[in-house]
């Protein structure tokens, strides 16, 4: 690892008053003196955005990320904001319009219809058009149903952390997705790659046993992987944050074999870019740390 990664980054975080800035810090062990304060303030401004119905302006991907900002900033998961957040998005479950809905003799075969998947949600009607539309990481998808699946799993992901897993259509999403891994094997799919780690990612996030499928596709990964570290058909950061998620030796290995593919994207001031450039450098710095300790 270069040392110079994680200084640069270290600097980049050192004075963002931020939810970014909080975790980065907290990561690199360098807490600021304010931060509990400042965790606290946008704990409550957050909250506070949130309508009587628990969304945040009625819109799911702002409402889904919300979740996750409230428990990145240790709100407890059974607190008021979250559990509104959260009864909200329970909601999508089984509306119109989420990934999988309908079907076809070819989507039948492909097992991408109602027959095979359950408990997706769905982040607007089926004659809303969502793309582009561009995740927090920064990861942009422009295909319609490769983004109400990318939405899926997001919001799939909050409602595991907060405790939702044994909610019978959460559960019944996890089986779906784990059942529809089956066929990523060699990143051939109806979906694209980036979609497919989105997927990975959720299932890595939920834990055992949902994470073995997650888990049994990493030698893909491993194959994908260019001599540089990065993944030619995969964006980079969306790439580290589900290994990083899968947390297994052979997982971090991949992290390890990417750094010198992050550090060639990073700028003098320690970010990687414009695109959603703080969350992007905190996953850079998990990256870099974790790859630190070994596996």
């Amino acid at each position: 690892m270069s040392p110079d990664l994680v200084a640069r980054l270290a600097l980049y975080f050192s004075a963002q008053p931020s939810r970014p800035g909080i975790l980065a810090r907290m990561a690199l062990g360098q807490p600021g003196p304010h931060d509990p304060e400042l965790a606290l303030e946008l704990r409550e401004r957050l909250a506070g955005e949130l309508r009587p119905d628990g969304s945040v302006g009625g819109a799911a991907l702002p409402t889904i990320w919300r979740v996750h900002e409230l428990l990145d900033l240790g709100e407890p998961s059974e607190s008021r904001p979250v559990r509104a957040a959260v009864r909200w998005l329970g909601a999508l479950q089984g509306r119109s319009g989420a990934f999988g809905e309908g079907c076809d003799k070819q989507r039948h075969a492909r097992r991408v219809c109602e027959h095979f998947l359950a408990g997706f949600f769905s982040p607007a009607p089926p004659g809303q058009r969502l793309t582009p539309v561009t995740l927090p990481n920064g990861k942009v998808f422009r295909a319609e149903p490769a983004a109400r699946f990318a939405l899926s799993t997001l919001a799939l992901r909050a409602m595991v952390r907060a405790g939702e897993s044994s909610r019978p259509p959460v559960r019944r999403h996890l089986e779906s997705l784990a059942r529809f891994a089956e066929q990523w094997t060699g990143w051939v799919s109806a979906l694209a790659p980036d979609a497919i780690v989105a997927g990975m990612h959720a299932l890595a996030e939920a834990g055992p046993p949902w994470s073995d499928a997650s888990h049994r596709l990493l030698p893909v990964i491993a194959e994908r992987q260019g001599t540089d570290g990065g993944w030619s058909d995969a964006d980079l950061f969306p790439m580290l944050d589900m290994l990083l998620a899968a947390g297994s030796p052979d997982a971090l290995a991949l992290v390890s074999r990417a750094l010198p593919a992050l550090a060639a994207r990073q700028r003098p001031d320690g970010s990687f870019g414009a695109t959603a450039q703080q969350e992007r450098a905190l996953v850079g710095l998990r990256a870099a740390l974790r790859a630190s300790q070994g596996p």
